[in-house]
């Protein structure tokens, strides 16, 4: 197997930035949403519509905007995007109504959905084909490492210097992920063939994309249906204070990016095959937590279990859409990268709102054994997805 070049690691990196960048603003909201609602005047129920606008731009408007723009330099679609994320978020720092962030809101998530739709094939085109999902894991971390780190300090950020200065910090990361992208990231043969609508159609009708579609957004609803509330989670169950809770962030955050990278390596060869095995252990993991979370000496090793296993499937279900799409629709396989984008968002909002609606009517460990339902659902897809490979020797 090849070794990644060192050019290629560091248009790796640079990716990784730009991707911090994009999910630190994607989610800091959620840490700011009474600071908001009370600046704008308006309820946190709608203040919440930030979060959820937000998803929806990314599923609706990335395979749309990907499509159109599909004939155009790779290379020059990720400076455009990356510029319009920018502007988006200096927008939402200079945004005096709802409204006006709401659109703002919007337009930095096009620009983030079809940004990460054409970085995963970039990314893929960087490295030998043995390599491609290592390649994508690496230009993940910044994505899951942001989840954690990035989103707690904008949180801080906006309750201590005001909600608008989170925006402009994350604009200024904007500017160093474009500044690294048009350093690190070489020039890439445009593509002959730009999808069609005919091909977008053939990609949503296709059962196989589908079925892969599908584990995405399962897989990553079971991840969130605890993760959403993993703070007071171990505030209220596994009794740490508020302060002690920041450094079992950074634990988590450290085992997300080695399970990413980890995730990466095992799925190079046949995606789908490994993640029989990483949702396995993903089920496991969750339902474990019964027994974990209550006892606060154990917590750490659960905090830890489950950032290393929670974003294990990100490179892998990443690479095997794009593996999925190259085989069924070529021409489309950047709107396949940015419709499995739209899944992660799909499985995000539907694992948090599932995780919510546990936590009203039950208790906070519940989430567990229901995230694992989710995760089930993956698994048993996976297992469809790898014989229909077999069957009909795709890989």
């Amino acid at each position: 197997m090849s070794k990644l070049s060192s050019k290629a690691i560091i248009g790796l990196l640079s990716l990784a930035i730009s991707a911090f960048a994009i999910r630190t603003t994607e989610f800091v909201i959620v840490g700011l949403l009474q600071t908001v609602a009370a600046d704008l005047d308006i309820s946190v129920t709608k203040a919440g519509t930030l979060i959820s606008g937000y998803a929806a731009a990314i599923a609706i408007g990335a395979p749309i905007v990907t499509t159109m723009t599909g004939k155009l330099p790779k290379k020059g679609l990720l400076l455009t995007f990356m510029s319009v994320f920018i502007l988006g978020n200096v927008l939402s720092g200079l945004s005096e109504t709802y409204e006006l962030l709401l659109i703002s809101r919007i337009i930095t998530a096009v620009a983030h959905g079809v940004f990460f739709a054409i970085a995963a094939t970039v990314a893929a085109e960087l490295v030998p084909k043995d390599k491609q999902a290592s390649a994508i894991s690496i230009m993940f971390t910044g994505l899951t490492v942001a989840t954690i780190i990035g989103v707690p300090f904008g949180t801080f950020v906006g309750q201590a210097v005001g909600w608008r200065a989170t925006f402009f910090s994350v604009a200024a990361l904007g500017l160093i992920g474009l500044a690294a992208n048009l350093w690190a990231v070489d020039r890439m043969k445009r593509s002959d063939e730009s999808p069609t609508l005919g091909d977008v159609g053939r990609l949503i009708s296709n059962p196989r994309i589908l079925l892969a579609l599908l584990m995405t957004a399962f897989g990553f609803g079971g991840t969130f249906a605890l993760f959403t509330y993993l703070s007071p989670i171990l505030e209220e169950v596994s009794g740490f204070t508020e302060g002690a809770v920041s450094w079992m962030l950074l634990l988590y955050g450290t085992a997300v990016a080695i399970g990413n990278i980890v995730g990466g390596k095992v799925s190079n060869s046949h995606p789908v095959k490994a993640l029989r095995f990483v949702f396995f252990i993903q089920i496991f993991v969750l339902l474990l937590q019964f027994v974990l979370l209550p006892n606060q000496a154990l917590s750490y090793l659960s905090v830890f279990i489950l950032g290393l296993f929670a974003f294990m499937l990100t490179p892998g279900v990443q690479s095997y859409i794009l593996m999925l799409a190259e085989k069924l629709v070529p021409k489309a396989k950047d709107v396949a990268s940015a419709m499995n984008i739209s899944a992660f968002n799909v499985g995000i909002a539907g694992g948090s709102a599932i995780g919510g609606f546990v936590v009203e009517t039950m208790n906070y460990l519940d989430t567990a054994w229901v995230g694992a339902i989710m995760v089930t659902i993956a698994l048993l897809l996976a297992v469809i997805n790898y014989r229909l490979d077999k069957k009909q020797q795709l890989f």
